[in-house]
């Protein structure tokens, strides 16, 4: 072997070593986010996670985290409460709606769009999250709307 392929051999064995070094330990990788704020986590699963800069935040059905009942009333109210949700969770993990990147809206009847979109435009401002709804044959305790988001931390 000459001393160039010793030196490339060297090279190419020193970057596995130099890659480990700057991956952080996994425990901290992702940290929870919980508030008393928002309905608690009903499952295996948490309100929220913060990672890598990020907060990614759980779907949140219309539950009042006062009563943890189902609030009552049509597809607005529902939503307003599962946007005051997001937003405990949000304020919890140290981020807001209005750093909010992407949500995702989980509706049980696509004909409530145009009432959902009047109340989500009440939360959100320019420029809007980018964002994906899709209709769902059901969902927990008979919501109508569920929506989950993901926001950059400040």
């Amino acid at each position: 072997m000459n001393s160039r392929t010793a030196l490339a051999l060297g090279c190419l064995l020193a970057v596995p070593a130099l890659l480990a070094i700057s991956t952080p330990a996994p425990e901290q990788a992702k940290t929870a986010v919980q508030t008393d704020k928002a309905p608690k986590a009903v499952g295996p699963y948490s309100q929220g996670i913060i990672a890598r800069g990020f907060l990614f935040c759980a779907g949140q059905i219309p539950i009042d985290p006062a009563t943890g009942k189902l609030v009552p009333g049509g597809i607005e109210d529902q939503t307003r409460q599962v946007l005051k949700n997001l937003a405990a969770v949000l304020e919890a993990g140290g981020s807001s709606l209005d750093d909010v990147v992407k949500c995702t809206v989980i509706l049980t009847d696509m004909a409530e769009f145009a009432a959902m979109n009047k109340v989500y435009a009440e939360f959100f401002k320019a420029p809007y999250p980018a964002r994906a709804t899709f209709e769902s044959g059901a969902l927990a305790l008979g919501a109508k709307v569920e929506i989950e988001c993901l926001a950059v931390r400040r």
